[in-house]
């Protein structure tokens, strides 16, 4: 604070700290307008020893996949939850996957005209779920058709009768 009988040579305290300050950032390498960085750290214990580095949740769903031995499920599963987009609408609206076992892949059809003309398509579908998900997954097809209508009626029954058909031939 210089009053008007004060010589201006006299610095005050806030034009020497201003000075200092600079003095110092210039001391370890820091320009004006320049952010400094922050030191880097040393992690108090290693993460690469116990596992716990971050990873992106792909990789982590991904690696929990492998150790539970989950690929193939999650291959059929995605031919099951894809199916019309795999066969295509018309196909899809007349027969669904209902069942995997051992490699075979159960295919229900809504009527036997479609069983059968499934039964044709066989090669064809093994070869477009194959293109989708591997050769290994799915390696034969089974098609089932409608189920046949029962005779039996409550819930008792002759086993050794022939029933309503014995006539037929």
């Amino acid at each position: 604070m210089n009053s008007a009988g004060d010589s201006p040579a006299e610095p005050d305290a806030a034009a020497q700290a201003l000075s200092r300050a600079r003095a110092a950032a210039a001391a370890k390498g820091l320009r004006p307008g320049v952010r400094a960085s922050a030191p880097p750290r040393t992690p108090r214990r290693s993460a690469e020893r116990d596992g716990r580095d971050p990873t992106t949740l792909g990789d982590a769903v991904s690696r929990l996949v492998a150790d539970r031995g989950w690929e193939l499920d999650l291959e059929v599963g995605a031919v099951m939850g894809r199916w019309p987009q795999i066969v295509g609408p018309e196909i899809a609206a007349h027969c669904a996957p209902v069942g995997y076992e051992s490699g075979a892949l159960t295919i229900k059809a809504d009527s036997t005209a479609w069983a059968t003309q499934l039964q044709l398509l066989r090669s064809q579908l093994l070869a477009r779920i194959a293109a989708e998900t591997g050769p290994d997954t799915v390696t034969d097809v089974r098609i089932a058709g409608p189920a046949a209508p029962t005779w039996k009626h409550g819930r008792r029954g002759v086993s050794d009768a022939r029933g309503p058909r014995d006539t037929y031939g």
